[in-house]
């Protein structure tokens, strides 16, 4: 089994470790804001459940739907490098505006340039991970990437609560040491990614004209609505901070919540990238649901730190099982040379059932209280899950 393991390893091209160490210094940087953001708006700013809510909803949203566009430039132009490093570089632009914000609107218009550069960077990157990786070992790959990308949002949270208590909870200092990383994710994207020939074409036609989007075939279409699903059933981790807020812990120790929740995310994306490879896609979606059911019960249940914690872990769960899973499947349905644009819808529909929930998420808790979000949150998953058994059988790999 070691002796397997190493051998997908070494198999996994250089780029995918590239790419994977790219996304976890910005991942770093993004995560020592976004970890401390929800506390920043509320205790610094006065702002709203509901408040939060809109924000991160419009703010992920935006990312996703912005990846259609990228998508399609990627397929168009059959160059996908360039458009990654446009992603990145505007993301750490946006890092210096978290310092500087006195208002709930300047936080808001700061991280809809950030999620707007993620939107960029992340459906070329992703095709870009297809591109160069043999399809035998794309789950693997994907599940590489997520791993190496989800320490970062390990990393991230815990650098914000040991500069919080060195720094006496201040919240801008920390904001400006998170442009660092994200400059350095930049740097590394540019000298360390070779465009493959692959992805060059040598006649350029429109991706999303109608012969090109019938060649995406249902399957594809299917696992966009299940993506999507899974979105409604996920809302914003931002309520997830709120929610450590109320066990009582100092405020500086709430971040630690989140590097709990991404350390078993990062220790568990790549063992279960390597099963989708080899096992029922489907049966692994949805133990994935089933997990986030009992996550969203468990946070529902209790507000006692330790019972936090447990939710979180099976959160950080659920995501591995899922987050590299649904990449994968979307590489594997799409024709080579329409993946960008594959990408690019996959994440349009996840982008606005991410933005509704957000949004309810923030009327729910505000209007019934936090432990409603999260039984809103097991209702949607129970739906998903049915939608998931009535999927037809060619839609996953077993």
């Amino acid at each position: 089994m070691l002796r397997s393991e190493k051998s997908t390893l070494k198999q996994i091209p250089r780029g995918v470790w590239v790419l994977g160490f790219v996304s976890m210094l910005m991942d770093i940087s993004s995560e020592m804001v976004h970890s401390l953001l929800p506390l920043f708006l509320v205790g610094a700013l006065g702002a709203t459940a509901l408040t939060i809510g809109i924000i991160e909803g419009v703010a992920e949203a935006t990312a996703l739907i912005v990846k259609v566009f990228s998508g399609v430039l990627s397929d168009y132009f059959g160059k996908r490098k360039w458009l990654a490093v446009l992603g990145y570089g505007l993301g750490a632009l946006s890092k210096p505006f978290f310092a500087l914000a006195t208002s709930s609107g300047a936080v808001f218009a700061a991280r809809f340039a950030d999620r707007i550069g993620k939107g960029i960077r992340g459906a070329p990157r992703d095709a870009l991970i297809a591109d160069i990786t043999p399809p035998a070992i794309r789950g693997a790959a994907y599940g590489l990437r997520q791993a190496i990308d989800t320490f970062g949002a390990f990393v991230g949270p815990l650098l914000a609560v040991a500069l919080m208590l060195l720094w006496s909870n201040d919240f801008r200092a920390i904001f400006w040491v998170a442009t660092i990383p994200a400059i350095l994710a930049v740097l590394l994207l540019i000298v360390g990614i070779k465009e493959p020939k692959t992805s060059v074409k040598t006649r350029r036609e429109n991706p999303i004209k109608r012969a090109n989007l019938s060649r995406l075939g249902s399957a594809y279409w299917w696992i966009v609505v299940i993506g999507a699903l899974f979105m409604l059933a996920r809302f914003s981790e931002a309520f997830l901070v709120l929610r450590a807020e109320q066990s009582g812990i100092a405020l500086a120790l709430v971040p630690l919540m989140l590097v709990a929740m991404n350390l078993v995310y990062s220790a568990l994306a790549y063992p279960f990238g390597k099963l989708a490879d080899r096992l029922s896609q489907k049966h692994l979606l949805a133990g994935g649901l089933i997990v986030l059911l009992l996550a969203d019960l468990v946070l529902a249940s209790s507000t006692h730190w330790l019972v936090l914690l447990i939710g979180l872990i099976l959160w950080g769960v659920h995501m591995a099982m899922t987050q590299g899973l649904l990449a994968a499947m979307v590489a594997n349905a799409a024709p080579a040379d329409l993946r960008g644009t594959a990408f690019g819808f996959f994440n349009l529909l996840s982008g606005i059932a991410l933005l509704i929930a957000s949004v309810a998420a923030g009327w729910i808790w505000q209007t019934f209280g936090a432990e409603w979000t999260f039984y809103a949150g097991a209702g949607l998953a129970i739906v998903a899950l049915l939608v998931l058994v009535a999927a037809p059988k060619d839609t996953f790999n077993a």
